[in-house]
């Protein structure tokens, strides 16, 4: 039986590079692309992205921020006697993930539901007695005197959604997108 020779493969030779006017080869200084070593990202943004991320709705935006602050609220009222402060604190949370979780076609309307949710989750810490009158009455005074909380969340969606529109307008922009009207692309003429 014959046994047929192979060869091993040989390398490539590169081209090389063409001969100057002189005569001599043309001599080119090497350039490597300098990268930064990548530094390990923050634990606090390591957690931060483990959160979930889901896209609410406007409604579901505002059904959730409702919710947490009335079960906040209730919570509140049962273990610290209904401290507004403590509310007030735990207010500013949620109106940045009510902010941070609505999905970017409904963005305007976490600036919206924001304050109908402190309102929603200050019925149980408003107190009043006297019947319905006297409790609107309660929840009305206490939206008056702590209107600072109130302001301060609305102010926080606000701001997120605001930078999240820029930074949905720029990603449009860099993808070759044109801005939209309201009424659909504008045209330019």
């Amino acid at each position: 039986m014959e046994q047929h020779r192979t060869s091993s493969p040989q390398p490539r030779q590169r081209p090389q590079a063409p001969l100057s006017p002189q005569g001599a080869l043309a001599e080119r200084p090497a350039v490597y692309p300098v990268t930064a070593p990548k530094r390990p990202a923050p634990p606090v943004v390591l957690a931060l992205r483990r959160l979930p991320n889901p896209r609410l709705t406007g409604l579901g935006a505002g059904l959730f921020g409702a919710a947490v602050m009335l079960v906040l609220g209730s919570l509140n009222q049962l273990l610290l006697g209904g401290s507004a402060v403590v509310y007030g604190l735990l207010f500013l949370p949620v109106s940045a993930l009510t902010a941070l979780w609505v999905r970017e076609a409904d963005l305007v309307t976490a600036p919206i539901t924001v304050p109908i949710a402190f309102a929603v989750g200050i019925v149980p810490i408003a107190g009043g007695n006297g019947g319905f009158g006297g409790r609107m009455m309660a929840v009305v005074t206490a939206l008056a005197v702590h209107a600072g909380w109130l302001y301060g969340g609305t102010l926080i969606a606000g701001l997120i959604t605001c930078v999240r529109k820029v930074r949905m307008m720029g990603r449009r922009m860099r993808r070759g997108g044109r801005p939209r009207g309201p009424g659909g692309p504008v045209r330019r003429g």
